[in-house]
């Protein structure tokens, strides 16, 4: 049975203090979880270390919201696959809507970056999505379908189920942001999943996670969460609470006993 995940990034937010607050409030949730439930979070670079060292790596993964492609070298100002494994995080957010509008992120880095991190056991979660002019102009599947095509580009076969899909629409992320329906959401999912198989076959394209982010909050979680191709949310400010992430949680962990 595959993993539901619920995991949020905390974007540039958060001090020393607050994040081990949030850790020290979550944990004692985390720990009566179903084991089918993926609870994970992606606090800025220099929290991993603290965060990750509060939970259990089994049970809460712990990531980093970006990391260059190079083990090490002359790239100022970024993280190495080697330095995100040393500070305890496993999972690596990459091709983000803000890192490739404001810091040049590119289909061709996300590919990179995706077999830095699976050459170095690390998760790749990739960020995929449609802008809000790509949705009027009806070209949202090809947009986000083409993207997860090149983030995928000549992973072997038996990597792929190892690698995390995000589909966050652009239109629907941040303060202002308008929330996909359920419908909509599973309606991308769905062409994504439908495009995998064809690629990789169904029994691979089935095995991979592919999550829902864009607006997730604790009145649309749980709908989302009911979509056939929708195997997690990946939440912004709900979950920057501690409160709103246990809030999540246990909305997840009652699929487990409906």
């Amino acid at each position: 049975m595959k993993k539901l995940w619920i995991g949020t990034s905390w974007k540039m937010n958060k001090d020393s203090d607050s994040a081990q607050a949030w850790a020290s409030a979550v944990l004692p949730r985390i720990e009566k979880l179903h084991p089918q439930l993926q609870p994970f979070v992606i606090p800025p670079f220099p929290y991993i270390s603290s965060v990750s060292s509060a939970f259990d790596a089994s049970v809460m993964k712990v990531g980093a919201q970006n990391m260059c492609w190079q083990e090490e070298g002359a790239f100022t100002g970024e993280v190495s696959p080697l330095m995100v494994k040393d500070c305890g995080g496993s999972v690596v957010e990459m091709g983000h809507s803000e890192r490739r509008a404001q810091f040049g992120e590119t289909d061709e880095t996300v590919n990179m970056k995706v077999h830095a991190a699976l050459r170095h056991g690390l998760t790749p979660l990739v960020c995929v999505g449609d802008s809000g002019k790509e949705k009027r102009w009806g070209v949202s599947r090809e947009a986000v379908i083409k993207q997860v095509k090149i983030a995928l580009y000549e992973v072997p076969d038996h990597q792929i189920p190892q690698v995390i899909i995000a589909y966050e629409p652009i239109w629907a992320i941040g303060e202002s942001g308008i929330p996909a329906t359920p419908q909509e959401a599973e309606s991308m999912h769905f062409a994504i999943r439908r495009a995998l198989r064809e690629l990789y076959g169904a029994d691979l394209a089935d095995a991979m996670t592919l999550l829902y982010g864009g607006s997730v909050n604790l009145d649309n979680a749980s709908n989302l969460l009911d979509q056939p191709n929708i195997d997690g949310v990946f939440v912004g400010r709900t979950a920057w609470n501690a409160s709103g992430y246990v809030q999540l949680l246990e909305i997840a962990n009652s699929k487990f006993s409906s």
